[in-house]
């Protein structure tokens, strides 16, 4: 059985032990040398790089999150074990864990520790796919002549490199395709290191639930549930075609990752698909003038977002939560892709008013999708408002002046708001 010292990389034929530094730091598979799709999720990373430069924090339970009105963005396995999730409100985080430690995120911080462990990983494969900061898909096929060792040493290099130099964990999913290795990743964390083989796919996932699948949420796993598909097993029963006419190509990919089938390649290259932004208040709010400020100041960062990517989208989302916290979420495909804040405002603001008065809200967002090359942007002028070109090219004018003398030279009045 090839066997794999995680501590000091020593490679052996079988047992529990490590011969060389007698670490039982070891992972043991019949496909462990030949696989060569991994995915790398680190270990909750924003409160790892909070407890790496204040070590008093070592031991206690932290949260990052932005006050008691917003939402959990990540949290330690000490919070994490009283109950803590992301995405969970920060009031009730706070009542499961009442003395953790409430940081808020320091973006350039995590960005900083991002970009390094991006270069590590360039170093093994120019196949690397960033799904965020701090996870990413690699492809070492054909890599073991390059490094003189197999995928799964270089992987294990990785992680312990990110631990001495970086001061960060991180748990390793090593598999034959994507759908695989995502889910091996958070089998043993923290700092795990799991495989599956081609060979026991059908096997493992055997009994396992639907909501195991990356990108089934809440909604998905309900349709599914009243067609009494629950796990892998019941997702296996169904024909393809039958599962294709009930979720559309949904169920045609259902039916493939049901056999632990997944055709996608690892991109290097893998487009960014939407921009958004959002705010969480500090307290709930019907102000209408409040929130028109919110969506200006939202547009313009989407529109920056798109502009600075060279991009432009076709579909405009506004995205309000209630008191409640239910979402109210409404769209609208454009005529011409777009990537002026004035337009993406003007639609956004379309949308709220179509809302009507549903408030008060806690959060409001602004987002847009179906992005095109920029260059496809803002073709046609609009018969039906014949200043939007005015506007436009005022548009431009104020991004010139702001690439010279900084984003704050110039303001609309509403963004004051």
């Amino acid at each position: 059985m090839p066997t794999l010292c995680r501590d000091c990389l020593h490679e052996f034929d079988s047992g529990t032990a490590c011969p060389a530094c007698r670490s039982r730091r070891v992972v043991a598979h019949k496909e462990l040398m030949a696989l060569s799709i991994a995915h790398m999720d680190c270990d909750a990373f924003y409160a790892s790089v909070e407890k790496r430069d204040d070590p008093t924090l070592a031991h206690k339970p932290v949260i990052i999150g932005g006050g008691r009105r917003g939402v959990v963005s990540t949290a330690c396995y000490v919070a994490r074990i009283r109950g803590v999730r992301s995405a969970m409100p920060m009031f009730k985080a706070l009542k499961l864990c009442p003395d953790a430690v409430v940081i808020k995120p320091r973006m350039s911080a995590y960005v900083e520790v991002s970009r390094a462990i991006r270069a590590m990983m360039d170093e093994l494969t120019p196949v690397v796919e960033p799904l965020s900061l701090d996870e990413a898909f690699l492809d070492l096929t054909g890599t073991a002549r390059l490094h003189g060792h197999p995928p799964a040493v270089m992987l294990a290099r990785l992680v312990r490199r990110m631990r001495d130099e970086l001061g960060v964990t991180g748990s390793i999913g090593l598999s034959h395709n994507k759908f695989l290795a995502k889910i091996a990743s958070d089998l043993d964390k923290p700092h795990g290191f799991s495989v599956i083989g081609q060979a026991e796919t059908e096997d493992f996932l055997a009994g396992k639930p639907v909501r195991m699948i990356w990108g089934v949420g809440q909604a998905t796993q309900e349709a599914l549930e009243r067609a009494g598909i629950r796990s892998f097993d019941d997702l296996r029963r169904w024909d393809e075609r039958d599962l294709t006419a009930r979720f559309g190509s949904m169920g045609t990919r259902l039916w493939h990752l049901a056999r632990g089938q997944d055709r996608r390649r690892v991109s290097a290259h893998a487009p960014v698909k939407s921009i958004s932004n959002e705010t969480t208040f500090g307290e709930d709010t019907s102000n209408p003038d409040l929130l028109d400020g919110h969506l200006w100041r939202m547009a313009e960062k989407v529109a920056d977002r798109a502009k600075a990517k060279d991009k432009a989208g076709l579909v405009v989302t506004l995205k309000l939560k209630q008191a409640n916290f239910q979402t109210l979420s409404r769209r609208q495909s454009l005529r011409d892709a777009t990537q002026m804040a004035d337009t993406i405002y003007r639609c956004a603001r379309g949308l709220f008013d179509a809302v009507g008065d549903k408030g008060p809200y806690r959060l409001i967002g602004c987002g847009l999708s179906h992005l095109v090359p920029a260059a496809e942007a803002d073709r046609s002028a609009d018969l039906l408002d014949p200043n939007a070109a005015r506007r436009a090219g005022a548009e431009r004018a104020t991004d010139a002046i702001r690439a010279r003398f900084g984003p704050d030279a110039i303001l609309k009045g509403r963004a004051l708001r």
